[in-house]
């Protein structure tokens, strides 16, 4: 992993900045001091030019930190695959959107400006999202197994030898999940399909200020989405997004059923809340 040092391009603009420089950029833009510990990385912002001696911001980071400092909307992406998990989002403030995605392996992750009718596009860019892929048809459309069954196909990739044919790592896959005994065919055969053609699993959800019943609150929406490949596009229809800590566990039931790129785009377009479901700060 390459040490962290903020960069930017002026042409657009965009900024390269990891966890620890948004902390003190955040920090000094509501007026408060570089926090304690964060002091290398505020030197760094400094030699890169996006702060001053004085812990100035650059004026080009403005419409970012606003957007950062008082969202309105927030769309969070959690993206896991063979080379772990990365953690993207949308942020929609009141003048401007925010884009920022992570990079496999490295602490920084990007921050742009997006387009604020372009939000659908950069959301569905983010996930990978391909109308034009070729989908193998046939088989079950829908798998209805238990979280723990689950995790023991997925836990049992990483046990294929490496030099295992796509066969043989189906098999192991198979194997693994049969041994819970909990899947009869034809899912088990599909289960361990989907298991061996994941490219990544992601869950997307949308967070804004609301109501819940007659108090204020936080809302939120989202849900879930395998990338199987040549095996095409499934929703995690269960566990329903959002997902709160500890509200899984190995009984809990999981369904997948097969849908397409048009239908996630809607799905993506349906997370985005309405001028009327959010509470804006004083209401």
């Amino acid at each position: 992993m390459s040490s962290p040092m903020p960069s930017y391009d002026i042409t657009r603009p965009r900024f390269r900045l990891s966890d620890e420089h948004v902390i003190v950029l955040t920090e000094l833009a509501t007026g408060q001091l570089a926090p304690e510990g964060y002091i290398s990385a505020r030197d760094e912002l400094r030699r890169c030019g996006l702060l001053s001696g004085a812990d100035t911001l650059s004026v080009l980071l403005l419409p970012v930190m606003q957007t950062l400092i008082n969202p309105v909307v927030v769309l969070s992406l959690e993206a896991t695959g063979r080379q772990g998990t990365l953690n993207h989002g949308l942020i929609i403030g009141q003048d401007h959107v925010v884009v920022h995605q992570s990079w496999p392996g490295e602490r920084e992750a990007e921050y742009a400006l997006a387009e604020p009718r372009m939000m659908v596009w950069a959301l569905a860019n983010m996930v990978g999202l391909q109308q034009s892929a070729t989908v193998v048809e046939g088989g079950p459309a829908l798998v209805e197994t238990t979280m723990g069954t689950l995790e023991k196909g997925m836990e049992s990739v990483a046990d294929v030898p490496a030099a295992a044919s796509r066969e043989q790592e189906r098999e192991h896959i198979r194997a693994a999940l049969a041994s819970t005994r909990s899947l009869d065919e034809p899912a088990l055969a599909r289960c361990a399909e989907l298991i061996g053609e994941l490219r990544s699993s992601w869950r997307l959800t949308a967070a804004w200020r609301g109501r819940d019943g007659d108090e204020n609150g936080v809302t939120a929406r989202g849900f879930g989405i395998w990338d199987c490949g040549p095996l095409g596009y499934w929703q995690r229809e269960l566990p329903a997004e959002p997902i709160a800590p500890g509200q899984v566990g190995p009984e809990s039931q999981v369904r997948l059923a097969r849908t397409d790129a048009k239908r996630i785009w809607a799905m993506i377009t349906d997370l985005l809340p309405a001028e009327n479901e959010i509470r804006h700060v004083g209401r």
